[in-house]
């Protein structure tokens, strides 16, 4: 394009210096005859024509290089046409392949848009040597806003210079945008249009800027801020008013007694009035900041949308606001489908589980029998399978729960089901346990029994431990993993079929019958309470010491209840009976070291069965 163009300017000089060559001849044969004819008096008559044949002759040389030179211009300018529609032609080419080429770049190519306020003056899409279209849009954007500043700004300040390859919007020294031929090439128009249309847009734009920047916008803005920080302050007034009416109100219902206990279970009222006072009055408290907060939700971002420097951070704080509520709005909206599948699933566990409670409620009361069923696994085995039904329902629903699918919500199950693995075995040994205790049925809630050195009352089986009350109303929990390495002896699991035998042990010199001892044992034992008449008591002779037989009185019982005092009761019996006999209840060793000590009975009891020496 460069050497094209310098092809042409030497053209034209040539073209200028073959013009001013034909003009300064046609000057000089214009004056020949004058000059001739004011010398022809002075020459004779032959010279005179010998001069004038002379002279046509110059003039028609001079007439013939004319009409040569005429011929070359024609021909100079045939060719400078032909070289200007060559060019022209090439130019069309060019900006044609140009326009081809954008219209193919245009759907991928991003338009950086020129944005000052809240308008779009134009779009670029363009670079101008180093500078990418969106650092030439933030230039554009920065010079119109200062340049909006200036309170002296006409739309007559505003000019276009062209240059060889820009056209630069200027206002005053100051460059507000540069216009290239490839920016004119994507909008389909000149450069000097395109610099027109962005004048006009660029003019009026400073010209609202400069109005928004004006005293007296100044004040209006000003008067408005003031305005809506009254009217906040109002509506402040008017609240507290509102909620020092409403908690006097509520004061008032509780000194006029209008208040009711509610929720009422046997004598234990769960809402009581004054507590319904204290819960009325953090609700009241509660609804009064959730009212301020709102005024303030809205009413800040309106302070801040009143001036125009601060409109786009009004604008951030709204966004910050609205954002997460509707944000949250539309999940729940969106979350519908997946909450009724999860309310069909639970109802259809829950419904499931009521039957399955319903019919071990009626095996438990024994009014559905099942051959090898006891009734006392009636619950254990519903708290099973509801665990496991619950389980199940977890597992069909995890998948319709909010962020199920997410990283994190992933990684907290990880690290949960982890600390339950690691931090259960000792739980789990419990719960194991107390599923074989359950099944193998060694004792029952009630039971009296005895686990090693603890003897008591069974009142509570739980999957984790057992508690036992002893007859000192202790109450002792042992886990579940204890009782099934402990011994087990349950004194109620066949008393009140067959009966409990209760056993006591004596021992008598060898000089006291045997059989006046057994008469007395089963005399003692028939007049405790509790003891059976049938089967009767019995004694067995359980040892032979080297100085005295051992007796031992049995006795059948069915209250296992009040097993200390039954003991106690045979025991006094025992006493009284052989006191009674005159029958001393020591051991020959204290015969032998007697020394001549009185007899070891009550006055009141004569001797009849004096030791032998």
């Amino acid at each position: 394009m460069t050497e094209r163009r310098e092809k042409k300017g030497r053209r034209i000089v040539q073209l200028w210096l073959f013009t001013a060559a034909m003009g300064t001849a046609v000057m000089a044969v214009a004056q020949l005859p004058a000059d001739d004819f004011s010398r022809a008096d002075l020459l004779p008559a032959d010279s005179m024509l010998s001069k004038t044949m002379n002279d046509s002759l110059r003039i028609e040389a001079l007439m013939l290089q004319i009409r040569e030179m005429e011929l070359r211009e024609i021909m100079l300018r045939t060719e400078l046409d032909n070289v200007h529609h060559a060019e022209r032609a090439a130019d069309s080419i060019k900006i044609t392949e140009q326009r081809r080429q954008i219209d193919s770049l245009r759907a991928v190519t991003p338009a950086v848009p020129v944005v000052v306020g809240q308008d779009t003056l134009f779009t670029i899409y363009a670079r101008q040597g180093g500078l990418t279209p969106r650092r030439r849009a933030e230039n554009v954007q920065e010079q119109i806003l200062e340049t909006g500043k200036d309170l002296t700004f006409g739309k007559d300040s505003l000019r276009i210079e062209n240059g060889m390859s820009l056209t630069d919007l200027m206002y005053g020294e100051k460059v507000i945008f540069s216009i290239t031929d490839q920016d004119a090439c994507w909008e389909h128009t000149t450069r000097d249009k395109l610099a027109e249309q962005y004048r006009v847009s660029v003019s009026r734009k400073i010209d609202e800027l400069k109005r928004e920047n004006g005293l007296a916008q100044w004040f209006k803005h000003l008067g408005l801020f003031l305005l809506v920080i009254l009217l906040q302050a109002g509506l402040f007034y008017l609240t507290n008013r509102l909620f020092l009416k409403l908690r006097h109100r509520i004061l008032l219902l509780e000194k006029q007694k209008k208040l009711k206990p509610l929720f009422v279970i046997r004598d234990y009222e769960v809402l009581n009035t004054s507590r319904q006072e204290k819960a009325l009055l953090v609700m009241a408290k509660g609804l009064k900041w959730v009212l301020i907060l709102l005024q303030l939700v809205f009413s800040v971002p309106m302070l801040f949308a009143i001036f125009p420097q601060t409109q786009s951070f009004a604008e951030t704080l709204f966004l910050y606001i609205f954002e997460p509520l509707k944000l949250i709005f539309w999940s729940i909206i969106h979350y519908i489908p997946n909450l009724f599948r999860i309310i069909v699933i639970f109802l259809c566990i829950h419904y499931l589980v009521k039957g399955i409670r319903y019919i071990a409620c009626e095996i438990e009361h024994e009014k559905l029998k099942i051959n090898g069923f006891f009734p006392d696994w009636a619950q254990p085995t519903f708290n099973i399978v509801r665990f496991f039904l619950y389980a199940f329902m977890i597992a069909m629903i995890y998948n319709y729960l909010p962020y199920s699918n997410s990283v994190i919500f992933k990684g907290m199950s990880v690290f949960v089901g982890l600390m339950v693995s690691l931090g259960s075995t000792t739980v789990i040994g419990n719960i194991l346990a107390g599923f074989v205790i359950t099944y193998m049925r060694p004792f029952k809630t009630g039971d009296r029994i005895k686990l090693n050195d603890t003897e008591g009352h069974v009142i509570e089986k739980s999957p984790f431990v057992t508690r036992l009350r002893t007859p000192k109303n202790e109450i002792v929990t042992i886990p579940n993993s204890q009782v099934m390495s402990s011994n087990i002896t349950n004194h109620s699991s066949s008393a009140k079929i067959y009966g409990l035998i209760i056993h006591t042990e004596v021992g008598f010199g060898f000089n006291v019958p045997r059989q006046q001892v057994c008469r007395l044992l089963i005399r003692a034992a028939l007049e405790t309470p509790c003891v059976l008449d049938n089967p009767k008591p019995f004694v067995l002779e359980t040892e032979l010491k080297d100085s005295y037989p051992v007796y031992q009185i049995n006795a059948c019982v069915k209250e296992v209840d009040n097993l200390p005092t039954i003991y106690s009761e045979l025991h006094r019996h025992i006493h009284d009976v052989f006191q009674e006999a005159g029958i001393e209840l020591v051991l020959p060793h204290y015969y032998a070291g007697r020394d001549g000590n009185p007899i070891a009975m009550p006055p009141e009891y004569p001797e009849k069965h004096p030791p032998k020496g």
